[in-house]
């Protein structure tokens, strides 16, 4: 059976991407270090298979992944820890320069120390962001080849981990592919993000807040599509080279939010006027507009997405609404209140 790490396993994409590798009979081995973003209900499912492993352990202790890659021997990383939430980059964006670089940093020097000793050589699939392009013009799409130009301290931590990454790959020769996929929403999300904020918001019958006009554009990809994306490019991409993971679904903020009130009608939620729109001050440095060219990963890797936008919404609120009442144990302490989610 073929093992691999998924680290940040116990977050979001991460543990959608395990619950798909287990699936595929991959043998898989969670590295988490727990912070606020990871969540115990996203692997609880995955427990009792005996095909899954977890180890906390923050990814900055180079010496400990070692111990992990010498006596499992994985044929590969997916490295998914990271620290994403912009909001909370601008704030403190030292714990991104700990997360994001040095993270990765650790983890590649533990790669070459493990192949340098055991002359195996293993593949890492670095999940990065289409915000390390910056702001796409209006008709323009940014491909593999556009220059960074990151505009948070979140999307400049990530670049960051992306030139350390390539130059092991070059230093080092390393095995590695990097990742970059669009906006990702769908079931596990933290309820801090944009998509999971609003039905909270909807389900608690409160406003629904937008920063400034609400019409910055993202692209968008149901998180299913995006872990099936991530598993072909690991297995089929070429080392060294970048891919982008988009849909061509773009929309502005505040369609999105009517989209959700449409998936609320539909799970027979009522609207009432409390869950207006509130147009709220903007966030510094708010990218206006992202927008990938995505033709490499289909012609290389095969691969386009399944899930319109309408379905992935829809199937995204009816699990939040059957899920309400775990998340309502959410401590407030990891959930600030300039989000407005008093829940």
């Amino acid at each position: 059976m073929k093992k691999v790490i998924v680290t940040g396993g116990s977050g979001f994409i991460g543990s959608n991407l395990i619950q798909l590798l287990l699936k595929k009979k991959y043998f898989v081995i969670n590295i988490d270090k727990f912070s606020y973003s990871a969540n115990p209900y996203n692997v609880k499912d995955f427990k009792k298979n005996k095909n899954y492993l977890f180890f906390k352990l923050d990814i900055n202790k180079t010496g400990k992944i070692l111990k992990i890659l010498n006596k499992h021997k994985p044929i590969g990383i997916f490295n998914l820890a990271a620290e994403t939430h912009v909001d909370r980059s601008i704030d403190k964006a030292h714990h991104f320069i700990r997360s994001n670089i040095s993270g990765a940093y650790s983890i590649l020097e533990a790669i070459r120390k493990f192949e340098k000793k055991t002359k195996k050589k293993l593949k890492l699939l670095q999940v990065s962001t289409d915000e390390v392009y910056g702001d796409i013009p209006k008709n323009k799409k940014a491909n593999e080849d556009h220059n960074y130009n990151p505009s948070s301290p979140y999307s400049a931590s990530k670049a960051g981990a992306d030139q350390f990454i390539k130059s092991y790959g070059r230093t080092y020769g390393i095995k590695i592919i990097i990742a970059h996929p669009c906006n990702n929403y769908g079931p596990n999300q933290h309820p801090e993000k944009f998509i999971p904020k609003m039905i909270f918001n909807i389900l608690n019958n409160k406003p629904l807040p937008v920063y400034g006009n609400g019409k910055n554009v993202r692209e968008w990809i149901y998180v299913k599509d995006s872990c099936e994306a991530l598993l072909k490019i690991f297995l089929r991409g070429k080392v060294g080279k970048n891919y982008n993971i988009g849909t061509g679904i773009k929309l502005r903020n505040i369609d999105i939010i009517k989209k959700l009130l449409d998936s609320a009608r539909k799970n027979k939620i009522i609207i009432t006027k409390k869950n207006k729109i509130d147009f709220v001050t903007d966030r510094p440095g708010h990218d206006e507009r992202y927008a990938l060219n995505s033709n490499r990963i289909k012609r290389e890797v095969k691969w386009k997405h399944k899930f319109s936008i309408s379905k992935g919404l829809d199937n995204t609120f009816s699990w939040y609404k059957n899920n309400l009442g775990y998340f309502k144990k959410i401590s407030k302490k990891n959930i600030t209140k300039r989000l407005g989610l008093k829940l």
